[in-house]
């Protein structure tokens, strides 16, 4: 249950940079589909309706090809953190967090006392209860990966604190809201945006914290990125490869089909 994401966190101690894209179409296809080209897949609630039943099946069919389900809740509260890790997510992206005491709240309640806080009835995990006790407890804790990210001002203010609260395993750059949070909205590489960046990417790093980022299909930002530091990368989503695809291929027969009419 727990080896996709013990080897992903193996992967990036060992100093790999790690790629992986959102998923925000419903149907566990899209998951089954892309699983061998990429490291995980980061599940997207935040902007997508995905029902709990559509995320279940996400993560049967990565569980399936072996890969890490991380999922990005709507907000990061208990009522969302919850069931997304008793449906068998391999950990979870909290959006938009501003304080430490947040990050707290997330990462108790992704680990079960005396680490966190969490509630105890992990369906998915523990093989629909056939394996429980003390010792699926400390697995379970040592293996969920407890992420949020960083893209406003207030987060950035309070990065020392952040990095320093035990059982936080990374935080993630959101660089377009955080641009927005500067008062510089999609300006990412803006000096504010950049040094506000580094100065995190440094701390965390430092604090043996994992970075993470979230961007478009955008490969040279993304290795601007992984120069810099940041050790896995969420890549575009779904759909967008989707409307990528089609549109180039689209563009090229029309360009054609002018050029041999002249």
């Amino acid at each position: 249950m727990f080896a996709p994401i013990a080897e992903f966190r193996s992967r990036l101690k060992a100093g790999e940079v790690l790629l992986g894209t959102a998923i925000a179409l419903t149907d566990p296809f899209s998951s089954e589909s892309l699983a061998d080209s990429v490291d995980f897949l980061w599940i997207d609630q935040e902007h997508t309706p995905m029902s709990p039943e559509a995320l279940r099946a996400h993560l049967t069919a990565l569980r399936g090809r072996g890969k890490p389900g991380l999922v990005r809740v709507t907000e990061g509260s208990t009522p969302f953190i919850k069931p997304v890790l008793d449906a068998g997510a391999s950990g979870v992206v909290a959006p938009q967090v501003k304080s430490a005491e947040e990050v707290r709240r997330v990462v108790a309640d992704c680990r079960y006392t005396p680490e966190g806080s969490r509630g105890f009835g992990p369906m998915v995990p523990s093989n629909f209860g056939r394996v429980g006790g003390q010792a699926y407890i400390d697995e379970a804790n040592a293996n969920v990966f407890a992420a949020v990210m960083l893209e406003t001002v207030e987060a950035v203010k309070e990065i020392d604190e952040i990095v320093a609260i035990p059982g936080l395993d990374s935080i993630v750059i959101g660089p377009q809201d955080l641009s927005a949070s500067l008062g510089v909205p999609g300006d990412t590489e803006h000096p504010r945006v950049v040094g506000a960046m580094e100065e995190v990417i440094g701390k965390a790093r430092e604090a043996g914290i994992f970075v993470g980022a979230g961007l478009g299909i955008d490969a040279e930002y993304a290795l601007v990125l992984a120069r810099r530091g940041v050790q896995w990368l969420q890549i575009g989503a779904d759909v967008m490869f989707l409307v990528n695809g089609m549109d180039a291929i689209t563009s090229d027969i029309r360009s054609g089909l002018a050029d041999g009419a002249r």
